[in-house]
């Protein structure tokens, strides 16, 4: 790295740590202000926020890994979300944010009843909050060692006494922080300098997501997104014009990986977005990726999703940030990476038994390759001020949503009101705030040695939180299930995980399985243990006016249920139109950009782009006026 790379990289941190001082003061009022940034986001601010968070720094490595041992059809399993995204916006969000929570796991008391509710609301803190928040921070913090690896060489900075002790350190710990399999050779100096590299990292993003909160948390993401779409874009250019172009690029994928080659995947296999090309695609592998939005714990927006809806100003500003969330996520973003994945899958031959762990993180590991040794100076500095933003934007909110669960429900809700019978100032809750995430960090820094690659994580993690969607969003549009199906639904997930993942299935079946199975568990306790007591409905149905199937409810309240029955069902036809009109954009465009077959029953290839793009563009102004102009005029 040149002078330029590093000053590049410098400017950014300045601005990260800028924002976390600039909205300190702010932020230090009361836990509102440090979590929801005074609930006053602009739709598009909020939306831009969840796309720069989902941006990641792990992400462009696990594209590249799923394109080459997958193919783009396995990209759907990422795009799919699409669906919970924007039921979020179109339907849930006007109930999370008149609830006026600032967590999932505090709904839990207002939903619910009994001490079910309470034991629930803190087993939600640790499991949220804790397992699943710090696995994913381990997943993104071992995309940071492997970005880090190549560029930021402190064995070469640092004297060689002060190195030379943290090397010995970690090599008394026996806990390698680098990749594993790709260079056996000073291991142990390698890992001293990825932990000295996520030191830093982890340090600065620390500094102003404390300091700041939610306020300097978006400041910065604003930032980070443009930086990490401008440094991904220049880099997609070198790469594909290092292979002549995009007009070569299907060429070279079809020619290099012909049937003959012996490769996992042929040429339409990598390049197809339909299941028609895919390899080895069956009904019920399409089940999975149909379903997969609703069989995860981020169904009904739980998390920093809901975090953001709650923080927009309006429910027509949560609604926008859903579209410009989903947008920027699904369809820009992958326009860029698509090309950028292929051309590296080119310009970096595979080697090794396709599809093993060990040649998943390889072909993850051509993503570094090509900043390192591709890109030319500055631009190389872009982008790795880009990998560093987006890893940034990332760890921040998970800190943030995940010290939100430790700060408002394990330190104020059971060990302040609830052990000690007394309430916290709103200065020591900021306090206990900004300690959890220091906390949180230091769990996701113990689990990342166990990772072995990104993709393996996140299907982990995916298992992890499978079952639990549809019980959370049925809580929103129908009475009958209780606290105790939650319950239930937690406990079948943390039962089920390690034997799953014991058996010799593939990870489809195991989501399936434990997507259908702990859901029927949750509602069949939930039918068996309920309903939950009338006047603690009644109160929820006042206060949330959820959509739905709440008629007994509703008739005990004295209100109308057919209100939130025809809302709901406008909500879905708005959610349905929206994320068909960007599938039909996403998969028009880059069929077109990166050569992809058309299906074998469209004998032209111009026809079905086309017909895409046509279709997608149609749309637009249906679902706008299904899901804005209408709900605008009614609100």
């Amino acid at each position: 790295m040149t002078g330029w790379d590093f000053a590049i990289v410098a400017i950014f941190l300045a601005y990260a740590l800028r924002a976390g001082l600039r909205e300190r003061g702010t932020a230090s009022q009361n836990l509102e202000e440090y979590f929801l940034a005074g609930r006053s986001l602009p739709g598009w601010k909020a939306g831009l926020s969840m796309a720069a968070t989902q941006f990641a720094a792990d992400t462009p490595l696990l594209v590249t890994g799923i394109v080459a041992t997958v193919g783009i059809f396995g990209l759907w399993r990422l795009w799919v979300y699409a669906l919970a995204f924007l039921l979020m916006g179109f339907l849930l969000a006007p109930s999370w944010r008149r609830v006026g929570v600032l967590t999932d796991a505090e709904l839990t008391e207002i939903r619910y009843g009994h001490m079910a509710a309470s034991f629930l609301r803190g087993i939600k803190a640790i499991y949220f909050g804790t397992v699943i928040n710090c696995t994913v921070l381990a997943m993104v913090l071992l995309a940071a060692t492997r970005l880090a690896e190549p560029f930021l060489l402190w064995n070469q900075w640092l004297s060689p006494e002060v190195f030379g002790g943290l090397v010995n350190l970690v090599e008394w710990a026996g806990v390698p922080f680098t990749v594993d399999g790709l260079d056996s050779e000073q291991i142990w100096v390698r890992s001293a300098n990825n932990l000295l590299s996520i030191g830093a990292i982890v340090g600065v993003t620390l500094f102003y997501s404390t300091t700041g909160g939610l306020r300097s948390v978006v400041e910065t993401d604003l930032v980070q997104l443009a930086i990490g779409l401008l440094a991904s874009a220049a880099f997609a250019w070198v790469v594909v014009n290092q292979i002549g172009g995009l007009s070569e690029l299907s060429l070279q994928i079809q020619d290099k990986f012909s049937p003959a080659a012996g490769y996992g995947l042929t040429g339409n296999e990598i390049l197809g977005f339909t299941p028609f090309d895919a390899k080895e695609v069956t009904l019920f592998v399409l089940l999975v990726y149909g379903f997969q939005w609703l069989l995860q714990m981020n169904a009904d927006g739980t998390g920093y999703l809901a975090q953001r809806s709650m923080a927009c100003r309006s429910d027509h500003d949560a609604r926008v940030a859903s579209v410009v969330f989903t947008v920027v996520q699904v369809l820009l973003r992958s326009l860029i990476w698509l090309p950028l994945a292929l051309g590296l899958l080119l310009v970096f031959p595979p080697s090794g038994e396709w599809g093993t762990p060990q040649f998943i993180a390889a072909r993850e590991w051509t993503f570094v390759q090509g900043i390192d040794e591709l890109l030319p100076a500055g631009v190389k500095g872009l982008m790795l001020a880009g990998m560093l933003a987006a890893l940034a934007s990332t760890v921040d909110t998970h800190l943030n949503w995940g010290a939100s669960y430790w700060t408002n429900d394990l330190f104020r809700r059971f060990l302040c009101e609830g052990w000690l019978k007394r309430s916290p100032s709103d200065r020591a809750l900021v306090w206990v705030a900004r300690g959890s995430n220091v906390l949180i960090i230091l769990l996701a820094l113990a689990i990342l040695p166990w990772l072995s690659s990104i993709q393996t994580a996140w299907q982990v993690s995916l298992l992890l939180g499978a079952g639990m969607g549809v019980v959370l969003v049925l809580r929103w549009i129908w009475w009958r299930i209780t606290a105790w199906g939650e319950l239930a639904c937690i406990l079948a997930s943390l039962v089920a995980a390690p034997l799953l993942l014991a058996a010799d299935w593939d990870d489809a079946s195991r989501l399936l399985l434990m997507g259908v199975g702990s859901g029927c568990i949750g509602i069949l306790v939930s039918l068996l243990t309920g309903p939950e007591e009338s006047d603690r409905l009644q109160m929820f149905f006042r206060r949330a006016q959820p959509p739905g199937f709440w008629g007994p409810v509703a008739k005990k309240a004295k209100l109308t249920e057919s209100e939130g029955v025809c809302q709901m069902w406008r909500a879905l036809l708005a959610m349905g139109l929206t994320a068909f009109s960007i599938f039909c954009l996403l998969t028009g465009m880059g069929s077109w950009m990166v050569g992809s077959p058309a299906p074998s029953w469209m004998p032209w290839r111009e026809l079905w782009i086309g017909g895409l793009l046509l279709v997608g563009v149609l749309l637009c102004p249906i679902w706008i006026t299904l899901g804005f102009v209408n709900r605008q005029e009614k609100e």
